[in-house]
Formats: C-alpha cells, structure tokens, sequence
C-alpha cells in the first residue's frame, strides 16, 4: 500500500515514515523551533511537525473549576494559560515551512479549527494532521478533508465506531489518502497501555496505513510498533528535557531521536518477507550442517554400527535421517576414516547401483 502527500511519498511497502513532532518544544523561540527543524534532518527523521492553534481556539479564560489543569507536570494553572505558553506563533509558520522545503524534510501541522486549516492551505501543506483530542470533531475533519489533501489522523481514546466515523466523514469530504495513527493519549503514556498489537487490527478494520504517535519514554516502544506493522511513527522532539517546555518531559533528544531512526531502519530490513529455506548468505553454510561420516576404518564385509557411522559436521555425507537405514547394513569396500557416506558404501545399493548399470549399457 502506497500513500503520497502530493509529490511526496510518505508510505510505501517495507519503508517506514519518521515524523518528529516538535510541539511546544521550542519554548515560543523561532531560533530553537528552527534549530529543532535542522536537528530533525540531521537526525534522519522525514518531516517535522507542529500544531496551529492560539489559546482561544482551544478553548475560554475562565477562571471556574472546569478549566483547572489536574495534571503533575501541567497542574496548577488554567488551560488557557498552558495553551498561552505553549502555542506556536502563526507568523512564525511561513519561515518554518520554508526552512524545512529548503532542507528537504517535509513540513506537517496539526489544525485544531478551520481558520488554522485555512492558514495552512495558504502555505500549500501537503496534508493534514488531526489530533486525537479532535478525532470527535467530524466537522473539522470534514473541513480538513475538503482540501483534498491527505489526513493523518490519532486516534487516542476513540473506540472503533469513533475511529469508522471520523473516516467515513473523511472519506466522504474528498480525502482520498488517510492515515491513522495508533495513540495513548496521555502524557507520558505507560508501556503496558500500549497496545501495539491493535496497529495490525486497525489495518485490517479501517484498510488503511496505521501507525503509532508515540507518547512513551524512550525508543523501544516504536520500535516494537515497527515489527508488529507500523507504517508511520511520531515521536516527540527536544534538544534537551533540561528546557523548561510544556511537552520537553515526555520527548526525546537528538541522540535518541537518531538512534530511533536507525533502529528503525535495520528493523526494516530484517522485517523482510515470508520466507522458508536457505538465502543466499546461508549458502555457503551448508556445508557446516551435519550429515553421517564414517568415523573409523572399516572392512570390506564388515557391518555398519553406531561406533564406525556418525552425525557429524561437516555436510558432505548423507542426511542423518538416514542413519537408521545405514545401521546394520554391510560395507561393499574398504573405507577410511573420515569418509563422507555414500550409499555406494552399502553392499547391496552396491550391488543394485551395478545392476542397474548392466542392464542400461
């Protein structure tokens, strides 16, 4: 299955797209967020990932109980002041966009409303992002969708008929290539939540990629997320947890970040294909298998035994399955130790192999 953002193919057989959301991490410096942009490509990653929005998209300043942060690294303050710190400044957009173009590492956004949408058609992004909080918004994915541009959608929290819902409205507002994205929607989210068996599933439920945003600590869990069939892997993006942003605890650093994209990248190899038999590396170890030699020097006449018969390496003589046949049966000729066996050293093969020959001069 193939799946192209425009001109860029971001999903294809046997090669997996790396996306380091850079979030709130740039701690609202444009200098980090496009040093964080360089790291990225420096990293091996294959596009970079903001979100759009402004503290009154997300929500109102309201000082009453419902909009109090209960959380131990966001708690103790409002949302719409954790919205205030955290946003990306949307003149900011144009300069990212054109940073990342020029380096060659594709740019992507998460939308949170129809103006942010709007916003980003007018940089000609090649698709766009849904968060998981928004998957129950089918008006904004709809709206998304009418664009004509591909959908990467998470799906934290939602139950499968949210999942259907959310496809089929893209689905049916002209968006052609979805992705989804398997997703823990906390923060960090624990490894026994996971659930990463579920990535094959949605494959087989929703006949699209599916991959994993990945809000674990550590690496391990994409990876894993890889093998078990993820097409797509997004992962939080710091230069350092030392910097005091909103999202810099559960993220990762350029050095695991680039680990990551390596581990990747071998784990897509070593995926491969269904296979049985030998490959072509193994060929010239074959040799080292076992196979019967006779193990002492033997007589004309004499018979064959556990003693002087063996499964022994290297694989020059006859399968061992054979052993019960050798066993017990005479010798045609002398042997020297160390000869590989033959049915030519079994008197009546001997005998059947001349007869043979006779009767076809």
């Amino acid at each position: 299955m193939q799946v192209a953002f425009g001109d860029k193919v971001v999903v294809e057989n046997g090669s997996v797209f790396i996306i380091a959301e850079i979030s709130a991490n740039h701690g609202q410096c444009l200098e980090k967020a496009i040093a964080l942009i360089k790291a990225a490509k420096e990293c091996g990653a294959d596009a970079v990932k903001f979100q759009a929005y402004t503290p009154d998209i997300m929500t109102i300043d309201c000082n009453r109980k419902y909009f109090q942060v209960e959380h131990p690294q966001w708690g103790g303050q409002r949302l719409y002041e954790l919205y205030k710190k955290a946003y990306t400044p949307w003149e900011w957009f144009g300069e990212l966009k054109r940073i990342a173009d020029d380096l060659g590492i594709i740019f992507l956004c998460t939308a949170f409303d129809k103006t942010a949408v709007d916003m980003l058609e007018g940089l000609d992004i090649c698709a766009h992002k849904i968060s998981s909080f928004e998957l129950v918004d089918l008006p904004l994915i709809a709206y998304a969708a009418k664009t004509g541009k591909g959908l990467i959608i998470s799906t934290g929290m939602g139950d499968i008929s949210e999942i259907q819902d959310a496809v089929d409205t893209a689905h049916r507002s002209g968006a052609e290539d979805i992705i989804l994205l398997k997703c823990v929607s906390s923060y960090p989210a624990k490894t026994e939540e996971m659930n990463l068996r579920t990535i094959q599933d949605m494959k087989e439920q929703f006949n699209c990629p599916v991959g994993l945003s990945d809000h674990s600590l550590g690496i391990g869990a994409s990876v894993c997320a890889v093998a078990l069939g993820a097409d797509v892997i997004e992962k939080h993006f710091t230069l350092s947890r030392q910097d005091n942003t909103p999202d810099s605890f559960f993220s990762i650093e350029p050095a695991e970040l680039k680990s990551l994209v390596e581990n990747i990248r071998v784990a897509e190899k070593a995926i491969g294909s269904v296979h049985y038999g030998i490959t072509a590396e193994e060929e010239r170890n074959m040799v080292f298998r076992r196979s019967l030699f006779v193990v002492e020097d033997i007589k004309a006449g004499q018979k064959f035994s556990e003693d002087n018969v063996r499964s022994i390496r290297p694989g020059y003589g006859l399968a061992p399955k054979f052993i019960d046949e050798v066993i017990g049966k005479t010798a045609s000729c002398d042997i020297d130790k160390g000869t590989p066996f033959s049915w030519e050293l079994v008197w009546h093969c001997y005998e059947r192999n001349s007869q043979f020959l006779t009767e076809n001069v």
